[in-house]
């Protein structure tokens, strides 16, 4: 009895090995696909990550001097340049104001005072701010994709961890089925034996 329990334990563990590592093979497969795509796409944007120098705040420094001069191909550049430096560009254009405030601000106006040079220096605004909130978005899906593929390879990597852990411990569960029915054929032939002695 203890025999069967131990096999059907052990089968068990591993047809869960075998899933893992089928989950493990898709998973690593989704990585990779993820990275190339986000390296693909962002390489022919052909963005050039800005210099040290054309860096202003401390906090630009921090996210931005490791990536200075490089090509864009990853999603965490994507991110420092969309958080940190499109940001910044577009809060000291706007000298504050969203899209949403400058295009609504904008719309209100009558053709008359858009024609007007500050009609139109606000006209010019709201198409800065639709551009740089279109671009970061972007960058920031691109980031996200990133994101998630790397995610998708730390799953991989305990998928087949779990993987050869189900399938070492399934491997001691048949031996030791094994041995448990070597034991239990044992002690019925001593048994026997000593029944017909008796």
């Amino acid at each position: 009895m203890r025999a069967t329990l131990d096999r059907l334990i052990s089968g068990t563990g591993l047809l869960l090995a075998a899933v893992l590592v089928v989950a493990g093979g898709l998973l690593t497969w989704a990585s990779a696909f993820v990275g190339n795509q986000v390296h693909d796409q962002l390489a022919m944007q052909g963005i050039t990550m800005p210099a040290k120098a054309q860096l202003e705040t401390k906090a630009q420094h921090a996210a931005l001097d490791k990536y200075a001069g490089q090509k864009m191909t990853t999603g965490p550049q994507a991110k420092a340049f969309a958080d940190h430096y499109i940001l910044v560009h577009m809060n000291a254009a706007g000298g504050g104001k969203t899209y949403e405030e400058a295009s609504s601000e904008f719309l209100q106006l009558t053709d008359a005072q858009k024609a007007s040079p500050d009609g139109q220096q606000l006209g010019q605004l709201r198409q800065t701010l639709f551009m740089g909130n279109t671009l970061r978005g972007l960058l920031l899906n691109g980031y996200a994709f990133a994101k998630m593929g790397t995610i998708a390879g730390y799953a991989a990597i305990a998928s087949f961890v779990g993987a050869g852990l189900f399938f070492l411990l399934g491997i001691l569960g048949l031996v030791h089925a094994r041995r448990a029915r070597e034991s239990a054929e044992a002690v019925a032939l001593v048994n026997e034996r000593d029944t017909i002695t008796a």
